[in-house]
Protein backbone atom coordinates (compact mmCIF):
# COMPACT_ATOMS: atom_id res chain seq x y z
CA UNK A 1 0.00 0.00 0.00
CA UNK A 2 2.81 2.41 0.79
CA UNK A 3 4.47 1.94 -2.60
CA UNK A 4 1.37 2.23 -4.78
CA UNK A 5 -1.66 4.37 -5.25
CA UNK A 6 -4.99 3.47 -3.71
CA UNK A 7 -7.45 3.00 -6.55
CA UNK A 8 -10.98 4.35 -6.20
CA UNK A 9 -14.32 3.86 -7.99
CA UNK A 10 -16.77 6.77 -7.60
CA UNK A 11 -20.48 5.90 -7.86
CA UNK A 12 -23.12 8.65 -8.05
CA UNK A 13 -26.16 9.09 -10.27
CA UNK A 14 -25.45 12.83 -10.70
CA UNK A 15 -22.54 13.21 -13.12
CA UNK A 16 -21.64 16.67 -11.91
CA UNK A 17 -21.60 15.62 -8.24
CA UNK A 18 -19.54 12.57 -9.18
CA UNK A 19 -17.04 14.84 -10.96
CA UNK A 20 -16.68 16.92 -7.80
CA UNK A 21 -16.00 13.78 -5.78
CA UNK A 22 -13.48 12.63 -8.38
CA UNK A 23 -11.72 15.97 -7.98
CA UNK A 24 -11.73 15.63 -4.20
CA UNK A 25 -10.26 12.12 -4.30
CA UNK A 26 -7.49 13.01 -6.73
CA UNK A 27 -6.53 16.03 -4.62
CA UNK A 28 -5.49 13.63 -1.83
CA UNK A 29 -1.93 12.32 -2.33
CA UNK A 30 -1.76 8.57 -2.88
CA UNK A 31 -5.26 8.15 -4.35
CA UNK A 32 -6.27 7.68 -7.97
CA UNK A 33 -9.77 7.39 -9.44
CA UNK A 34 -9.96 4.51 -11.91
CA UNK A 35 -13.69 4.61 -12.68
CA UNK A 36 -16.89 6.59 -12.40
CA UNK A 37 -20.34 4.94 -12.49
CA UNK A 38 -23.84 6.39 -12.46
CA UNK A 39 -25.92 3.25 -11.90
CA UNK A 40 -25.94 0.05 -9.85
CA UNK A 41 -25.30 -2.13 -12.89
CA UNK A 42 -22.41 0.05 -14.04
CA UNK A 43 -20.93 0.08 -10.52
CA UNK A 44 -20.91 -3.72 -10.39
CA UNK A 45 -19.46 -4.02 -13.88
CA UNK A 46 -16.67 -1.52 -13.22
CA UNK A 47 -15.89 -3.04 -9.83
CA UNK A 48 -15.44 -6.44 -11.48
CA UNK A 49 -13.33 -5.05 -14.33
CA UNK A 50 -11.23 -2.56 -12.39
CA UNK A 51 -10.88 -4.22 -8.95
CA UNK A 52 -10.65 -0.89 -7.05
CA UNK A 53 -9.29 -0.81 -3.52
CA UNK A 54 -12.05 1.55 -2.41
CA UNK A 55 -15.56 2.48 -3.62
CA UNK A 56 -17.40 5.72 -2.87
CA UNK A 57 -21.01 4.56 -3.08
CA UNK A 58 -24.19 6.63 -3.40
CA UNK A 59 -27.39 5.10 -2.01
CA UNK A 60 -29.97 6.44 -4.47
CA UNK A 61 -29.25 5.03 -7.94
CA UNK A 62 -31.61 5.03 -10.94
CA UNK A 63 -31.69 1.24 -11.28
CA UNK A 64 -31.36 0.08 -7.69
CA UNK A 65 -30.24 0.57 -4.13
CA UNK A 66 -26.60 1.46 -3.61
CA UNK A 67 -26.51 -0.52 -0.37
CA UNK A 68 -27.53 -3.65 -2.26
CA UNK A 69 -24.53 -2.98 -4.49
CA UNK A 70 -22.40 -2.71 -1.34
CA UNK A 71 -23.70 -6.11 -0.18
CA UNK A 72 -22.73 -7.70 -3.49
CA UNK A 73 -19.34 -6.00 -3.58
CA UNK A 74 -18.44 -7.28 -0.13
CA UNK A 75 -19.85 -10.78 -0.62
CA UNK A 76 -19.04 -11.78 -4.20
CA UNK A 77 -15.65 -13.57 -4.48
CA UNK A 78 -15.47 -12.59 -8.15
CA UNK A 79 -15.24 -8.94 -7.05
CA UNK A 80 -12.44 -9.49 -4.55
CA UNK A 81 -9.26 -7.43 -4.60
CA UNK A 82 -5.75 -8.75 -4.04
CA UNK A 83 -6.51 -9.08 -0.33
CA UNK A 84 -9.07 -11.82 -1.01
CA UNK A 85 -11.98 -9.64 0.02
CA UNK A 86 -14.16 -7.09 -1.70
CA UNK A 87 -13.17 -3.44 -1.85
CA UNK A 88 -13.56 -1.13 1.11
CA UNK A 89 -16.66 1.08 0.85
CA UNK A 90 -17.41 4.62 1.97
CA UNK A 91 -21.10 5.47 1.59
CA UNK A 92 -21.77 9.01 0.33
CA UNK A 93 -25.45 9.92 0.32
CA UNK A 94 -28.09 12.53 1.10
CA UNK A 95 -29.91 9.79 3.04
CA UNK A 96 -29.59 10.57 6.74
CA UNK A 97 -32.30 8.35 8.22
CA UNK A 98 -31.05 5.97 10.88
CA UNK A 99 -32.38 2.87 9.11
CA UNK A 100 -30.16 3.54 6.10
CA UNK A 101 -27.15 4.41 8.24
CA UNK A 102 -27.67 1.27 10.38
CA UNK A 103 -27.89 -0.92 7.29
CA UNK A 104 -24.68 0.56 5.88
CA UNK A 105 -22.89 -0.19 9.15
CA UNK A 106 -24.26 -3.74 9.25
CA UNK A 107 -23.07 -4.34 5.70
CA UNK A 108 -19.53 -3.30 6.62
CA UNK A 109 -19.22 0.19 5.17
CA UNK A 110 -16.00 1.81 6.35
CA UNK A 111 -17.52 5.29 6.75
CA UNK A 112 -20.74 7.16 5.95
CA UNK A 113 -20.69 10.76 4.68
CA UNK A 114 -23.93 12.73 4.42
CA UNK A 115 -24.13 15.05 1.40
CA UNK A 116 -23.22 17.77 0.96
CA UNK A 117 -19.75 17.47 2.43
CA UNK A 118 -16.51 19.32 1.86
CA UNK A 119 -13.12 18.20 0.67
CA UNK A 120 -11.62 18.10 4.17
CA UNK A 121 -14.27 15.67 5.45
CA UNK A 122 -13.58 13.19 2.66
CA UNK A 123 -9.81 13.70 2.80
CA UNK A 124 -9.80 12.87 6.52
CA UNK A 125 -11.52 9.55 5.86
CA UNK A 126 -9.36 8.66 2.88
CA UNK A 127 -6.21 9.40 4.86
CA UNK A 128 -7.48 7.38 7.82
CA UNK A 129 -8.20 4.43 5.50
CA UNK A 130 -4.77 4.57 3.91
CA UNK A 131 -3.01 4.84 7.27
CA UNK A 132 -4.88 1.77 8.50
CA UNK A 133 -4.01 -0.19 5.36
CA UNK A 134 -0.34 0.69 5.72
CA UNK A 135 -0.45 -0.47 9.33
CA UNK A 136 -2.10 -3.76 8.34
CA UNK A 137 0.59 -4.36 5.71
CA UNK A 138 3.30 -3.82 8.34
CA UNK A 139 1.79 -6.26 10.86
CA UNK A 140 2.26 -9.50 8.95
CA UNK A 141 0.07 -12.54 9.65
CA UNK A 142 -0.98 -11.97 13.26
CA UNK A 143 -2.02 -9.07 15.47
CA UNK A 144 -2.13 -8.53 19.21
CA UNK A 145 -5.07 -6.82 20.91
CA UNK A 146 -2.98 -3.62 21.07
CA UNK A 147 -2.42 -3.86 17.31
CA UNK A 148 -6.15 -4.25 16.74
CA UNK A 149 -6.91 -1.28 18.99
CA UNK A 150 -4.46 0.90 17.09
CA UNK A 151 -5.96 -0.15 13.76
CA UNK A 152 -9.44 0.88 14.83
CA UNK A 153 -8.06 4.13 16.23
CA UNK A 154 -6.47 4.86 12.84
CA UNK A 155 -9.85 4.42 11.13
CA UNK A 156 -11.35 7.21 13.23
CA UNK A 157 -10.75 10.36 11.19
CA UNK A 158 -9.47 13.44 12.90
CA UNK A 159 -8.97 16.86 11.32
CA UNK A 160 -5.46 17.94 10.53
CA UNK A 161 -4.43 20.26 13.35
CA UNK A 162 -4.37 23.95 12.48
CA UNK A 163 -1.19 25.74 13.52
CA UNK A 164 -1.39 27.45 16.88
CA UNK A 165 -1.56 31.23 16.92
CA UNK A 166 1.94 32.59 16.51
CA UNK A 167 3.41 29.18 15.67
CA UNK A 168 5.37 28.96 12.43
CA UNK A 169 4.54 26.50 9.68
CA UNK A 170 7.18 24.30 8.09
CA UNK A 171 9.15 26.37 5.53
CA UNK A 172 7.58 24.80 2.44
CA UNK A 173 4.05 25.11 3.82
CA UNK A 174 4.67 28.73 4.77
CA UNK A 175 6.09 29.51 1.33
CA UNK A 176 3.08 27.94 -0.38
CA UNK A 177 0.64 29.74 1.94
CA UNK A 178 2.39 33.06 1.32
CA UNK A 179 2.22 32.49 -2.43
CA UNK A 180 -1.51 31.71 -2.29
CA UNK A 181 -2.22 34.67 0.00
CA UNK A 182 -0.33 37.04 -2.30
CA UNK A 183 -2.66 36.23 -5.18
CA UNK A 184 -5.87 38.18 -5.57
CA UNK A 185 -7.46 35.29 -7.46
CA UNK A 186 -7.45 31.53 -6.99
CA UNK A 187 -4.37 29.65 -8.10
CA UNK A 188 -3.40 26.14 -9.23
CA UNK A 189 -0.71 23.85 -7.84
CA UNK A 190 1.26 24.27 -11.07
CA UNK A 191 1.18 28.05 -10.77
CA UNK A 192 2.33 27.90 -7.15
CA UNK A 193 5.10 25.46 -8.07
CA UNK A 194 6.39 27.77 -10.81
CA UNK A 195 6.21 30.88 -8.63
CA UNK A 196 8.31 29.54 -5.73
CA UNK A 197 10.47 26.96 -7.51
CA UNK A 198 9.19 23.62 -6.21
CA UNK A 199 7.75 20.59 -7.97
CA UNK A 200 4.04 20.43 -8.76
CA UNK A 201 3.73 17.29 -6.59
CA UNK A 202 5.25 19.09 -3.60
CA UNK A 203 2.98 22.08 -4.18
CA UNK A 204 -0.09 19.83 -4.41
CA UNK A 205 0.83 18.04 -1.18
CA UNK A 206 1.32 21.33 0.64
CA UNK A 207 -1.94 22.77 -0.69
CA UNK A 208 -3.83 19.66 0.43
CA UNK A 209 -2.38 19.95 3.94
CA UNK A 210 -3.16 23.67 4.09
CA UNK A 211 -6.73 23.00 2.95
CA UNK A 212 -7.20 20.32 5.61
CA UNK A 213 -5.86 22.77 8.21
CA UNK A 214 -8.41 25.38 7.13
CA UNK A 215 -5.84 27.87 5.84
CA UNK A 216 -6.80 27.67 2.17
CA UNK A 217 -9.96 26.57 0.41
CA UNK A 218 -10.30 24.28 -2.58
CA UNK A 219 -12.41 25.41 -5.53
CA UNK A 220 -13.21 23.32 -8.61
CA UNK A 221 -13.31 25.13 -11.95
CA UNK A 222 -15.19 23.42 -14.74
CA UNK A 223 -14.28 23.73 -18.39
CA UNK A 224 -16.25 22.58 -21.42
CA UNK A 225 -14.77 19.07 -21.23
CA UNK A 226 -12.70 16.90 -18.91
CA UNK A 227 -12.22 16.90 -15.18
CA UNK A 228 -12.50 20.06 -13.09
CA UNK A 229 -9.34 22.04 -12.40
CA UNK A 230 -8.29 22.33 -8.74
CA UNK A 231 -7.87 25.97 -7.69
CA UNK A 232 -6.91 27.28 -4.27
CA UNK A 233 -7.50 30.56 -2.47
CA UNK A 234 -6.53 31.86 0.97
CA UNK A 235 -9.15 31.92 3.68
CA UNK A 236 -9.47 35.45 4.97
CA UNK A 237 -9.60 35.70 8.75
Amino acid sequence: MTDSETTVLVVDDDFRVASVHVGFVEAVPGFRVVGQAGSAAEALRQAKDLRPDLVLMDVYLPDGDGLEVVRQLLADPDLSTGTGTGPAVIVISAANDLATVRRAVQLGALHYLVKPFGFAELAERLTAYRNAQERIAALGDAATQDDVNRLFDLLRPGPAPAPEEGRRLAPTLQAVLDAVTARRADVSAQEIAASIGISRTTAQRALTQLEQSGLVRLELRYGSTGRPEHRYAARRR
